[in-house]
């Protein structure tokens, strides 16, 4: 197994959490190609699957507060990195007779009033993203999903530095928001996705997001 992340000290806290396992890591930012190139060289001419899971927010920010810096980062590492690794994992996938690419998305990728603007557009993005390759590549084996979820534990940083979103998002947020999922639960609708099990599912966007998406 290849894991990469940007904080070298938590990949080495994976290592050492399963020491049992076959990790190999590879520390970089995934918005740079470089960490792509290194992150495909690792695995070494096999790849079964690819999880997209690096993202980061953009502190609520609507169209009209938004600042260039801002918008770059977020889709350079919520789309840009994504279709990078993407890109260069596909000829590698289609050599070895296949394979699954899971992609994550959010709850923002389906509604609008979910995060700011940046994130909002970005999660929409990876679900165009999912779906053209999942179209493009079928013939060659390879299933291409994304996972949407709602609030999960995990380190993401999602300040509220707009007093226009907390307005408008605040009071939204306090009567339909779900309870926070563990890393865990999202780990698995990904791993079902990434597996045998799914075979027959390509294309799709699953929502992981405690019924939010229902409501």
């Amino acid at each position: 197994m290849i894991a990469g992340d940007v904080v070298p000290a938590r990949l080495q806290e994976l290592v050492d959490q399963y020491g049992d396992l076959d990790i190999v890591t590879v520390d970089g930012d995934i918005s740079r190609e470089d960490t792509t190139t290194r992150l495909v060289a690792a695995a070494k001419g096999r790849i079964d699957v690819v999880a997209n899971v690096a993202g980061i927010m953009d502190g609520f920010l609507p169209a009209g507060e938004v600042d260039d810096a801002t918008w770059e980062r977020v889709f350079g590492i919520n789309v840009t990195g994504m279709m990078r690794l993407i890109r260069a994992a596909l000829p590698v996938m289609a050599a070895g007779g296949g394979g699954s690419i899971v992609n994550v998305t959010s709850e923002a990728g389906l509604r609008g009033g979910a995060a700011g603007v940046a994130y909002t557009a970005s999660k929409h993005a990876v679900i165009g993203l999912t779906r053209n390759t999942s179209v493009m590549y079928s013939a060659q084996h390879i299933r291409c999903n994304a996972v949407a979820p709602g609030g999960v534990q995990t380190n993401i940083e999602a300040p509220m530095l707009s007093a226009l979103a907390g307005s408008v998002l605040g009071p939204v947020f306090q009567h339909v928001l779900p309870p926070v999922a563990s890393a865990d639960q999202l780990a698995a609708a990904i791993t079902w996705l990434a597996s045998a099990d799914s075979a027959n599912v390509t294309g799709i966007v699953l929502a992981s997001d405690g019924g939010w998406s229902a409501v």
